[in-house]
Formats: structure tokens, sequence, C-alpha cells
């Protein structure tokens, strides 16, 4: 296990955590705004890795909030932990495209699934890459030129898969 003993996810959240105490609904609308189109995290993952970060004194609890929501702050040594696993190899991407998955498999298509799943992935890959350019523009416009790079990967690999589905075999 690396020295800082925490997963992507737990980085991520204790990330977001050096803007300010957030719940973890909180969380994961900030991660969602911010991370969402280059990196994917559910509400399990995050009410999963709170208390995980908690008990290693990566993070402290509030009080608790209206509904029994119960905002975390990072600590000194969520902090340092989190500086550990910024100066870590990142590793190699975990490519799971559940397009391409489909398309392995696509002499079991019929000639409308193949163009329905096509079709379906097109629209979503151009919305996603339209939102992306505008989060750049915005991150950009506001001064933030590491969050508009990591928003311009998220536009080029849309653009990229939009430019695969026009080339992947239809029949």
């Amino acid at each position: 296990m690396p020295d800082t003993q925490i997963n992507p996810t737990a980085a991520a959240l204790l990330g977001l955590l050096h803007e300010g105490p957030m719940t973890g609904g909180q969380l994961m609308a900030a991660a969602e705004r911010r991370l969402g189109p280059y990196w994917s995290m559910t509400r399990s993952q995050v009410y999963r890795e709170l208390p995980v970060l908690a008990d290693m004194g990566f993070v402290r609890l509030g009080k608790p909030g209206p509904r029994s929501s119960q905002p975390y702050a990072i600590t000194a040594s969520g902090k340092r932990a989190f500086s550990r696993w910024l100066a870590e190899a990142p590793g190699r991407d975990a490519l799971r495209n559940p397009v391409a998955l489909r398309v392995a498999f696509g002499e079991q298509h019929s000639g409308s699934q193949l163009k329905e799943l096509y079709t379906g992935a097109s629209e979503y890959h151009a919305e996603a890459m339209a939102m992306a350019k505008e989060q750049a523009k915005e991150a950009k416009k506001n001064g933030d030129a590491y969050g508009s790079a990591a928003l311009e990967f998220a536009v080029a690999y849309h653009k990229a898969a939009l430019s695969w589905l026009k080339t992947a075999p239809a029949t």
C-alpha cells in the first residue's frame, strides 16, 4: 500500500475538503461539479470513505446539522496525507468504456442495436463535451488554470470518443 494509505477517492475527498468543511452530500455535489467531467465518484464511495478517513485522523466530524447531516473538516494530518498522495506516481489509467465493451461483441448485435448504441453514445459525448467546454471556460475566466486544464482533458476525451464512434463498424 502507498505511504498515504489512501485511495484516489479518499484523496479526492481530502482535496475537496481543502475548500472548507462539508457534509457527505455537499462533498458529492462538489465532486460532481469540480471533478465529474473526468473522475466519477458514487455516493456510496463517498459515504464509505468518510468514516475510514475519520478513523485514520485525516478528517474530523463537526456538529450534526439538519437531518443529522455531519460536516467533515480536513485535519493537519489529512493535509499531510493528501500532500504525500499528490507526490506519488499516479499509476495507470483504469479504462472502462461500456460502449467499447459492447462494440467488442458487435457480431452478436443486430444492426439496429449497434445504431442505437452509437446514437446514444454520440449524444452523450456531444452533451458532455459541450458541458466540459463551458466549465473549462468558466474555470479559466475565474483564474483556475489547473481546473481548466483538467477540464480540457475531459473535452479532448469526449472529442476522441465522438471521432471513434464515427469510424466504428455499423454491421
